[in-house]
């Protein structure tokens, strides 16, 4: 990419700018078009990112100057409603990556920094002898399927989500072997 960046484990003192991160994420959907149907207050949150730091499962990406550009949550917890996908590659617990909330600051968007973050992903899996990489999206986040698309990942299927138990919605769920 000819850019100096650096994907990393989250620290304690990346919590404010991850909070920044969601919260702007939130707004620039609030005033144009909301494809993640995420809701400001509900999901991402400070908690939520909290949360994912504890785990050790928060990971930050950071240019050269020390300014985050995006977050991402990588683990191994699989939403119930995976219980219906047929997924194509057959693994459970510790064998599959899920992705979690995948940011990027609107202002960064467009120069291959949601793929910075799937590679990383997967390399990620490949360490942690993982089979598969799985995630889900909202059934209307056309670029985010389009980019899980482009980078290999194949639809799995689809189901209703009844997300944080307040929200009802269809998502799509895709996975990658690795």
């Amino acid at each position: 990419m000819g850019v100096w960046l650096l994907i990393r484990k989250a620290t304690c003192r990346d919590i404010d700018q991850i909070e920044a991160i969601y919260n702007e994420v939130l707004d620039y959907e609030a005033s144009t078009v909301s494809y993640t149907n995420w809701k400001k207050g509900l999901y991402p949150t400070r908690a939520d990112g909290e949360k994912a730091l504890k785990a050790g499962t928060l990971f930050v990406g950071e240019d050269k100057t020390g300014h985050l550009y995006g977050c991402v949550v990588l683990n191994h917890i699989q939403p119930k409603e995976y219980g219906v996908i047929p997924w194509k590659v057959q693994a459970n617990g510790d064998g599959v990556l899920v992705i979690h909330t995948l940011c990027i600051r609107p202002n960064c968007s467009g120069r291959g920094y949601g793929k910075e973050f799937v590679d990383f992903s997967e390399k990620h899996a490949r360490e942690l002898n993982c089979k598969t990489i799985r995630l889900d999206t909202y059934e209307g986040n056309s670029p985010a399927i389009g980019l899980y698309s482009r980078l290999g990942y194949h639809l799995a299927g689809t189901s209703l989500f009844h997300f944080q138990n307040v929200i009802w919605e269809t998502l799509v769920c895709m996975e990658k072997e690795v």
